[in-house]
């Protein structure tokens, strides 16, 4: 019923009690208007329902201050409720942002971490290395002072030239001895200039008579082809010369006997027209009119 109540709310009140007169009062009633009505007098009836009546409404009233009492109660437990959600609420949203927060400082305390770590293996590289070039420096040190200890014999060699030639200083010799490498070193690098470009220019002069070679024997076999070809049309020509002379010849037989025909022909007529005593006027180069008459 509390339960009921808590849900309608303060404003429903009136209604939820005129539900529940409706639903048990006037039913309690109505039971006792008909076990009674019969063995008591109105009157008693009356004043029993009277008394009734108040009691009831006594109850009535008892039961709303109850219920009032109870309403308030809930209602404090509902404001202490409403409460303690709004502060469970806040709790979980500072507890999320603090979670939020660790999970970003663990985050960064990871980042930080690896970081540092690898800055302590960087350093323990950078330390390893110091320490290989420290003991290099070392043995390059100590071979110096080898070669130091091993060349000091030279310099009273140098002493000695400096008394010796027109040199001042120990100084001035070494630089002339420095001035005398580089000027061996600029010939060295210009004899092996003088020989590279010897080099190329052997390597070009076998790469240009190789090319040269190769275009005589191209001309070669051209030539001797052309030549092939000047023996077959030379041999040709004496041939056709052969030919030719022999067409002369024949054409020169030819025309010879031709001339003698027409002559014997020519001859022919002339003595006919001389047996016969009469001239025909018949052209001396027209042989087929006079081979005719005669």
């Amino acid at each position: 019923v509390a339960g009921a109540m808590a849900a309608t709310g303060s404003e429903d009140l009136p209604a939820y009690f005129s539900v529940q007169y409706k639903q048990n009062l006037l039913t309690l009633l109505k039971k006792l208007r008909l076990t009674e009505e019969d063995s008591l007098c109105p009157f008693i009836r009356l004043q029993e329902k009277k008394k009734q009546a108040q009691q009831m409404q006594k109850t009535l009233e008892e039961k709303e201050e109850a219920f009032r009492e109870r309403m308030k109660a809930i209602a404090c437990q509902w404001r202490d409720l409403q409460i303690k959600e709004a502060q469970l609420k806040a709790y979980m949203k500072k507890s999320r942002r603090v979670l939020q927060e660790n999970d970003k400082l663990r985050t960064q305390a990871l980042k930080k971490a690896r970081r540092e770590r690898e800055m302590k293996m960087q350093k323990q590289s950078e330390l390893l290395r110091a320490k290989t070039e420290l003991e290099a420096l070392k043995n390059k040190h100590q071979k110096l002072s080898n070669r130091v200890q091993k060349y000091s014999v030279f310099s009273k060699y140098l002493e000695d030239v400096v008394k010796t030639s027109h040199f001042e200083e120990i100084q001035k010799v070494i630089w002339r001895y420095k001035t005398l490498m580089r000027m061996n070193k600029d010939l060295l690098q210009a004899e092996r200039g003088r020989r590279e470009a010897s080099e190329q220019a052997k390597e070009l002069l076998a790469q240009y008579t190789e090319e040269k070679e190769e275009e005589i024997l191209k001309y070669n076999n051209e030539l001797a082809q052309l030549k092939l070809r000047f023996d077959e049309a030379h041999s040709d020509v004496l041939t056709w010369e052969s030919r030719w002379a022999h067409i002369q010849k024949t054409a020169t037989q030819r025309t010879l006997e031709l001339g003698t025909i027409r002559m014997a022909i020519l001859n022919l007529f002339y003595c006919i027209c001389k047996q016969m005593k009469r001239s025909l006027s018949v052209p001396a180069d027209d042989n087929h009119m006079q081979l005719n008459m005669v």
